[in-house]
């Protein structure tokens, strides 16, 4: 007995929100979904969008009109709230600066921290974890002054640790990461 050929089937996902079409009217930014479905796949927008498939959909319903008109006003505050929400977030992320610090403690020795990482949504843990493997040094989290958390790692490392960022990291933008330095003051003898 032969067994049924199996067929490849390519699913469309959304560019914006990446939920199949069907599914971008639930997301948090509905209207970007719908604009980019738009102009990459009109037919598919025609299909999903036009007045006869959202009559259709209205039929389905067995709520009022009057109900149906608050839940939809209801519905796209909330929508409208969350692109707000998204934007100011997206904003924060693009003004926030990761600093690699090298901090030199006594004699020769110094100390490389990276603080900011947090920001755009990395796990600290496991990139303090990567980057004492790839550097065979100590690596951890700790708190900084501030009270925040920053990635110390020994030795000085700060230029290799800024390419590893970028290699890793491709959601940090390269403007964003600042290197800096800071030396203890020399001890003048009296």
């Amino acid at each position: 007995m032969s067994e049924p050929a199996i067929t490849k089937r390519s699913v469309l996902y959304c560019g914006v929100c990446t939920l199949p079409p069907e599914y971008c009217e639930f997301a948090a930014s509905r209207k970007k979904c719908e604009e980019w479905l738009k102009d990459a796949h009109p037919a598919e927008y025609a299909r999903l969008y036009n007045d006869q498939a959202i009559t259709e959909k209205l039929a389905m319903t067995t709520l009022s009109e009057d109900r149906v008109a608050k839940e939809a006003a209801k519905m796209e505050k909330a929508m409208s709230k969350e692109e707000a929400r998204m934007a100011r977030e997206l904003e924060k992320k693009m003004s926030s600066k990761v600093v690699i610090k090298r901090v030199e403690r006594n004699k020769r020795k110094c100390v490389t921290s990276v603080f900011g990482l947090d920001v755009f949504g990395v796990d600290l843990k496991k990139t303090a974890k990567t980057f004492a493997n790839h550097f065979a040094c100590g690596g951890s989290v700790s708190k900084n002054p501030q009270g925040l958390d920053e990635i110390v790692v020994q030795g000085d490392f700060s230029d290799e640790i800024l390419e590893l960022i970028c290699k890793k990291h491709p959601e940090v933008p390269r403007d964003n990461i600042e290197l800096t330095e800071e030396k203890k003051p020399k001890k003048t003898e009296a």
